[in-house]
């Protein structure tokens, strides 16, 4: 199976979480051995907006905001790289292309951003329509998609099912912004339904809920 995880920041990097490092590697090597190509997308998370802000204080422009963030969401990639040793490839891709490139080489990719204007949602998303992903799923800091934000709303209810349609009408940012935060962005919704990627949002506070997800089991919130 041709799958793209992305592992949220707000799930290894807010606060910054080791141990959570340590077992998502664990689980990625295991992945890579069950025949699985495994290509992931991590963010910054929690130091990346603080960055963020910082540059905004400064009286930086956006695009300055999003380099810095797409920094910090590379050296997380890098630590996990790290992590994985010889299994991984090596550097953090800085392209698409590359990133192909160490796929086709046998090994687990691991990557932060690409470039501003563009979230690690979109750059997984754009992953997953190059390879021809059968599955992405979101690891996340919530259950999965719910039809208000849970974090404003006490009466949100969790979606077990929702299509990429709903999705525009549930969000509450329709554009990219520097330091964007909700479960998907909506430009890597636009890119998921027109390649017709399925989605699994989970949350990522136990690795383990990513193997349930491949593994087809009902978790956190299914989108086609």
């Amino acid at each position: 199976m041709r799958l793209v995880l992305r592992i949220g920041g707000s799930v290894v990097a807010s606060p910054i979480d080791p141990a959570s490092i340590g077992k998502y590697a664990d689980i990625l090597k295991d992945l890579k051995k069950q025949g699985h190509e495994v290509a992931v997308v991590v963010g910054g998370g929690a130091l990346a907006r603080e960055f963020i802000g910082i540059a905004r204080d400064l009286g930086l422009p956006e695009e300055a905001q999003d380099e810095l963030a797409i920094s910090v969401s590379r050296l997380f990639a890098q630590l996990f790289l790290k992590k994985l040793g010889s299994g991984g490839c090596g550097t953090a891709p800085i392209t698409v292309e590359a990133a192909v490139e160490c796929l086709q080489a046998g090994k687990i990719m691991v990557m932060g951003g690409l470039k501003p204007g563009m979230t690690t949602d979109t750059v997984a998303a754009l992953i997953a329509e190059r390879i021809e992903a059968d599955l992405y799923v979101k690891a996340t800091d919530q259950d999965g998609v719910y039809d208000k934000d849970p974090k404003r709303h006490a009466d949100a209810v969790k979606l077990d099912h929702a299509s990429f349609s709903e999705l525009s009408r549930i969000f509450t940012e329709n554009k990219h912004k520097a330091g964007i935060h909700q479960i998907l962005d909506p430009e890597a919704v636009k890119l998921l339904k027109k390649g017709k990627v399925k989605v699994v949002v989970v949350n990522g506070g136990r690795a383990e809920n990513i193997l349930a997800a491949i593994q087809g089991k009902k978790i956190g919130t299914l989108i086609e």
